[in-house]
């Protein structure tokens, strides 16, 4: 197959671009960055390895979209996966694993002031690479591309939405998640997964309405700060599970979620959101949860509802050892989000 020429219809070869679509940097309309990052995660590591793993199973989708024209011309580029992130990566998260290690034998107090200059340092590269990631989004947004993160735990996000927030005066941000993530810090670590939407909320004064769908494992502090904050509206798992039980359409609650909505939207997409047989090995799968085709009419009726996709994270997927499953669905979530990032697109240039 020529490499400038697609054919949807034939076996697509691998060529280093996500979905094996034949565009760059340069000429496509969407950037997906990937960040192979997770030294903050507390439970299963393994996602830094998600985005090459997703890479690679993308080329095994099918590429037409039922609602999208033409899915397979959406302009998509895949930038390269960093080998020094990663090797950053592994020698602060073989760090963090020995410190939370010796923090379950020992107890936080204790670990904290043990590692304390580790700590620290996680920080400091954290911080580094949430301003590195800032400083090539707002790069990639002034040339008029839309911008999606691959990652990697989800505190990977924080660079891009700051970003979106100096260049949108009102936006919002849809936060699929079995996890709520607005812990103020997470054993010591000031972007922690855990934290990344406090984060958003203390950074970006013009994210105006957070909406978090399927969270169903939180902390006490978290479920009450979610109730007093009002930039914060939370769809719990099992508040939508008892009003489908009890006779309300998914679609009743789709357009509740819709009417809180700013025009522009982003959306951040944990794995986790998802029914842990589509994600088992990511760090911490929660029973309940979503399929993705719920998922994909939720992402419909934002559209038709007129809204603007203006970028988009996925976050948490780990490859498994003994199967690529793991890999594949994720690949078929990077495909929704982009085809429907790609339909908003068109209707914003028509």
């Amino acid at each position: 197959m020529d490499k400038n020429k697609f054919n949807p219809n034939q076996a697509i070869t691998a060529n280093g671009n996500i979905f094996g679509f034949p565009f760059n940097e340069k000429n496509a309309d969407l950037i997906i960055v990937p960040v192979p990052w997770d030294a903050t995660t507390s439970y299963g590591k393994g996602s830094h390895l998600g985005p090459q793993a997703i890479l690679k199973a993308s080329t095994q989708l099918n590429f037409f979209h039922h609602e999208l024209e033409k899915a397979h011309e959406t302009k998509i580029f895949m930038t390269e996966v960093s080998s020094e992130w990663k090797k950053i990566n592994n020698q602060n998260a073989e760090k963090s694993s020995e410190y939370i290690r010796y923090l379950e034998n020992e107890g936080e107090e204790k670990a904290i002031g043990y590692f304390k200059d580790e700590i620290e340092n996680i920080n400091h590269v954290h911080q580094v690479l949430t301003e590195n990631l800032k400083e090539r989004c707002l790069s990639l947004l002034e040339q008029n591309k839309l911008v999606g993160i691959l990652g990697g735990e989800q505190s990977v996000a924080l660079g891009l939405i700051q970003a979106l927030n100096d260049r949108y005066d009102d936006f919002g941000v849809l936060h699929i998640d079995a996890h709520a993530d607005l812990k103020v810090e997470y054993l010591g670590f000031e972007q922690s997964h855990a934290s990344i939407m406090r984060n958003v909320l203390n950074t970006c004064a013009n994210m105006s309405k957070l909406i978090q769908v399927g969270v169903r494992e939180l902390s006490e502090a978290e479920f009450e700060f979610s109730k007093e904050e009002n930039r914060v509206n939370t769809y719990f798992d099992w508040a939508i599970k008892k009003d489908i039980l009890n006779g309300k359409s998914w679609l009743e609650i789709i357009r509740e979620i819709i009417d809180e909505m700013p025009n522009d939207i982003y959306i951040s997409f944990d794995i986790d959101g998802l029914k842990p047989y589509l994600c088992p090995n990511t760090g911490t799968p929660v029973a309940g949860g979503f399929e993705i085709d719920e998922i994909q009419f939720l992402f419909s009726e934002i559209i038709k509802a007129g809204k603007n996709i203006i970028g988009f994270d996925l976050c948490e997927v780990s490859p498994g050892i003994d199967n690529d499953n793991d890999a594949y669905f994720g690949a078929q979530v990077l495909w929704e989000l982009s085809c429907y990032t790609e339909k908003s697109r068109r209707n914003t240039v028509k």
